[in-house]
């Protein structure tokens, strides 16, 4: 009976890490200015540093997150889909509190995302991919 729990669960992470990235869902609005904070709960992990956070199912609610203080390499180089995975272990269905900051370009809004650290309880999303031996590497 455990089995029967169990590989499902199994093929379901499998396909979920190992599945080519598709168009991320999240379709809320997003704040525009720094130092906005804002909470939910992760809701979809896209890549190795990008996920979708929403108080509700609604994907018309949810914010699309790049992390601030994390660079994961692309899904199609070395180390990108260890990065989503790791980033979906530590994140998927946890609460966390973001707050939004300006990139390099000085916009809060890239390739429409909002860059935001994020936060699960005191410790950054990124602390914990670093503390996860995830490797930075992108771009």
């Amino acid at each position: 009976m455990t089995y029967r729990l169990l590989l499902p669960a199994g093929l379901l992470a499998a396909i979920t890490i190992a599945a080519p990235a598709l168009a991320d869902p999240c379709r809320g609005p997003f704040p525009t200015q720094a130092g906005i904070q804002f909470v939910g709960t992760v809701r979809y992990v896209g890549d190795g540093d990008g996920l979708c956070v929403g108080r509700t199912s609604d994907p018309n609610e949810w914010i699309e997150v790049r992390l601030a203080d994390f660079n994961a390499p692309e899904l199609h180089k070395p180390g990108g889909v260890s990065a989503k995975s790791a980033l979906v272990r530590i994140t998927l269905h946890r609460d966390v509190i973001c707050t939004t900051e300006r990139g390099r370009s000085g916009r809060v809004v890239t390739y429409d995302r909002v860059l935001a650290r994020c936060r699960i309880g005191p410790d950054s999303i990124g602390d914990l991919l670093r503390r996860a031996g995830i490797a930075e590497g992108g771009n």
